[in-house]
């Protein structure tokens, strides 16, 4: 049974690194997505062995991350995401033993965030009933879909990105420095200046550095990509 989880905080809605889209009409891509679709087929059908700790581990490591991202970009303080997305594993997975999920009628994506949003939904209930017994007013703004489909969206993004890079220092003798470069001048998005001084850098080291690891990355992003790839989920 899944166990709660933290996570590092999300990154602030405004840090987003474009990821290029695959090119979908090349071989290579279709050879790739036949693969993958394999390998998630697998996935899946491991699934449904209780016993199968390893086919959980990698489908938690796969999801949990995008659904506490999506949780915190929706306004939720670190405790209730976590809840949210504790909850939405333990029933997706109830749920997916119990035959309820169909894959030729649905993308994987679409029935995890229907469950996500409906403990969301939960949390911003309980916050109207709390302000109702402090003699409050019960108006409390729910997201609206878009919001929460861009939600989703971003952390899905942001995650495939923070593995890239996890994978781009384990294998690969790039310097500390120059990732941490690249976090912060893309990801976080602070000035070229202040990230300069703050690793006692020069300006175009820092540009360099950014190129170097844009360039690393791409690689790496379109394989991971390619498992989140809505075609096949």
């Amino acid at each position: 049974m899944p166990s709660k989880k933290h996570a590092p905080s999300a990154p602030p809605s405004r840090c987003l690194v474009p990821i290029q889209e695959p090119n979908r009409s090349s071989s290579g891509y279709a050879e790739r997505m036949a693969e993958v679709s394999r390998t998630t087929t697998a996935l899946l059908n491991n699934l449904h062995d209780a016993d199968n700790e390893a086919a959980w581990r990698e489908f938690d490591d796969r999801y949990r991350p995008i659904l506490l991202g999506f949780s915190r970009r929706l306004g939720l303080p670190d405790a209730d995401a976590v809840d949210v997305a504790q909850e939405t594993m333990v029933q997706f997975i109830k749920e997916y033993r119990e035959g309820k999920y169909d894959r030729d009628r649905g993308r994987l994506r679409s029935w995890l965030l229907g469950i996500a949003r409906f403990r969301v939904a939960g949390v911003y209930r309980k916050r109207a009933t709390s302000r109702i017994s402090r003699g409050e007013s019960a108006m409390v703004d729910l997201p609206r879909d878009e919001e929460m489909e861009a939600a989703w969206d971003t952390e899905r993004r942001m995650t495939i990105l923070r593995k890239a890079l996890d994978q781009l220092q384990a294998n690969t003798r790039i310097a500390d420095k120059t990732v941490r470069a690249f976090e912060m001048v893309a990801l976080q998005q602070l000035p070229t200046a202040q990230v300069a001084e703050e690793l006692e850098m020069n300006e175009n080291d820092v540009y360099l550095a950014k190129s170097r690891v844009a360039s690393k990355l791409r690689e790496i992003v379109a394989s991971l990509e390619s498992l989140y790839d809505e075609d096949v989920m």
